[in-house]
């Protein structure tokens, strides 16, 4: 009567597995749906090895281990190369190649108010990075690009 009680018990903790995967496959699916950020989909994918796992009988503690082995390797390994391979909402706009270049100041920059400058033939709008004036005709070094604004530094 005891091993009956056993196997009983044994055959409910492997039932409860088997939901609990399928479970865990529905909820990460659905979160990665709503989410999109390539986080939850390899635990769905760690949880659908280990129900299988569960359907051929295999012991609750290799479906664990597994589907926590698989969810780590994917999320750690295929995760980057699965995000940059996917990143689509970049533009590029070759602005980027301003940094660092030379202008010239067009229009003055007093500290904390857009001013203007010219670079490669272009006039683009301008603050000072720091608390100085920059005055018409300064040399200026571009050090960065917020928005359609160069952020300079007199030279």
């Amino acid at each position: 009567m005891i091993m009956n009680n056993i196997a009983l018990v044994t055959l409910d903790i492997n039932a409860f597995f088997i939901l609990l995967w399928f479970i865990i496959i529905l909820v990460a699916a659905f979160i990665e749906a709503t989410t999109m950020d390539l986080t939850s989909i390899w635990f769905s994918i760690g949880a659908v090895v280990s129900f299988i796992l569960g359907l051929l009988g295999f012991e609750v503690w290799v479906q664990v281990l597994v589907f926590i082995l698989i969810s780590i390797v994917l999320l750690l390994s295929v995760r980057p190369l699965a995000k940059k391979y996917f990143r689509t909402n970049i533009i590029s706009t070759n602005a980027d190649r301003l940094v660092g270049k030379i202008a010239v100041c067009t229009k003055e920059i007093p500290p904390g108010t857009r001013g203007e400058v010219k670079i490669d033939g272009n006039y683009w709008s301008a603050i000072s990075s720091g608390n100085e004036t920059i005055d018409v005709d300064e040399k200026v070094e571009i050090l960065a690009i917020e928005g359609n604004k160069l952020i300079v530094v007199k030279v």
